[in-house]
Parts: C-alpha cells; sequence; structure tokens
C-alpha cells in the first residue's frame, strides 16, 4: 500500500464520521478533568472548615474507645456512700477507762473494782443450780462469793462509794453495804464484830471496812471466810462479773 492511499484513508476518516468521534472524546476528557478539579476543591474547603472548627477555648481531641467484649457487662455500678454511726466504746468489768461523753466538755471514768480479800474462791456464785450447804446440810443456791481467809485478814471496799448499812444479820453476822452509784451496791458479811466504818462514810477502792470474822452462822461450818455479795437495782449478780481476773 501507497502512502498516498494512506494519506486519502485518514484524511477521509476525519471528514467523515471520524471527525465527531474525535470531538466527542476531546470533549469527555475536558469534562472528566473539571469534574475532578472541582470535587477537588471541595473536599479541601470541607478540610479547612473541620480545621477552624473551635468550642471556646477547649479543643477537639479524639478518644480512642478499645473494643469490648461480648459478655463484659458495660451497666454502670453507682456504689452508695456508706453511713458511718457514731458507737460508744464497749469497756470489760473492772478496768479503769477514759471514755468520751460526746459533749467535747469532760470524760467520764468507769468504776475500778478491787477484789476485798485475797484467797481461794470456796464457794461460787449461782442462783439456778441447788449446791450442798455444809452448814445447814441442805441444797440451796447461793447469793455471793466465799473468798477464804485467815480470821482477822483486813477486808477492803471492792470500789469507791458511801456506806449505805451496818447490821446484824440474823445468819450472815456482821454485815457492811456500800453504793457505789449506777444501782450497785457490795455487801461485805461474816465480819468481825466491830468493823472500822460508820453509815454515810465515803471509802475508795482499797480502804478498810474491817476483818474477816466467824459471825455468819448460816456458813460457820466453812473454813474462815469473806461472804461477798453484790446487787444490781436490787437484784443479785456474780460479783465475779466485776472483779478482775
Amino acid at each position: 500500500m501507497s502512502i498516498n492511499s494512506s494519506g486519502k484513508k485518514l484524511e477521509g476518516f476525519f471528514t467523515g464520521k471520524g471527525f465527531y468521534i474525535v470531538l466527542f472524546l476531546c470533549a469527555a476528557v475536558i469534562g472528566l478533568s473539571a469534574w475532578m478539579m472541582a470535587a477537588g476543591n471541595k473536599t479541601m474547603e470541607n478540610l479547612n472548615e473541620l480545621s477552624d472548627i473551635n468550642i471556646g477555648s477547649s479543643r477537639v481531641e479524639t478518644v480512642v474507645i478499645p473494643p469490648q467484649s461480648e459478655s463484659e457487662d458495660l451497666t454502670p455500678v453507682i456504689k452508695p456512700i456508706p453511713d458511718f454511726e457514731e458507737t460508744e466504746p464497749v469497756i470489760a468489768d473492772g478496768e479503769t477507762s477514759q471514755v468520751w461523753n460526746g459533749d467535747g466538755a469532760s470524760a467520764v471514768e468507769s468504776p475500778l473494782y478491787i477484789w476485798p480479800v485475797m484467797g481461794e474462791l470456796e464457794r461460787g456464785h449461782d442462783l439456778e443450780n441447788l449446791s450442798y450447804d455444809v452448814t445447814l446440810k441442805d441444797w440451796r443456791t447461793h447469793d455471793g462469793v466465799d473468798i477464804s481467809a485467815p480470821l482477822g485478814t483486813s477486808v477492803a471496799a471492792a470500789c469507791s462509794g458511801s456506806v449505805i448499812a451496818l447490821e446484824e444479820d440474823s445468819l450472815y453476822g456482821t454485815v457492811v453495804s456500800i453504793d457505789h452509784g449506777d444501782g450497785l451496791i457490795s455487801v461485805y458479811a461474816n465480819l468481825a464484830a466491830l468493823p472500822t466504818v460508820t453509815v454515810g462514810d465515803w471509802l475508795e477502792a482499797g480502804d478498810i471496812i474491817g476483818s474477816v470474822g466467824t459471825t455468819a452462822l448460816c456458813e460457820i461450818g466453812q473454813g474462815t471466810h469473806l461472804h461477798f455479795a453484790m446487787k444490781l437495782d436490787g437484784a443479785s449478780v456474780n460479783p465475779l462479773d466485776y472483779l478482775p481476773a
């Protein structure tokens, strides 16, 4: 094929329908380019608007939340604030302690009890069970404790208080009673006939009130001892609950 024939075919293509095809392709390329430029400008405008966002004087921060497992409960747990109640300290009987009275003005001191005589416990306090009485030869309860001690042993006040009674009992002999306040009274029986205190005397713990005797006829069959009893609001209580262990 000659060069002249090829040139004629090409010229015929451009002068015929081929001219319109080329024109269409050029228009399409120009339109696509214009659309891409417009889209790029819009994207840049959106980025500029985002960069201008400002909430007051605060910065916009990105918070990354780690993925949670399906089994994990995301319900918030609200724990109530516990109520704190004021409680009073517990003080063991026979101890001396400073107890806060609540108004900030002063402190209250719990009473201190001591043993009226030192010796072995010959017989205990028991108002529920009967025990054999060697003197009366029967079974009965016992409203105090019998503390063994030699005849004439000094007997001391178990706690501070006022002497409220001094008597000669037909069963328990010479008896001294001391009021310690708060409804508590201590009773000392089987004393020698001449105690060293009188009604109305104020005594401190350890002050001598008399000596061990043999005046309690209901317990004369036992060895020499002090019969020591305590009452709370008129009812017999176990002295061992107040005396130091």
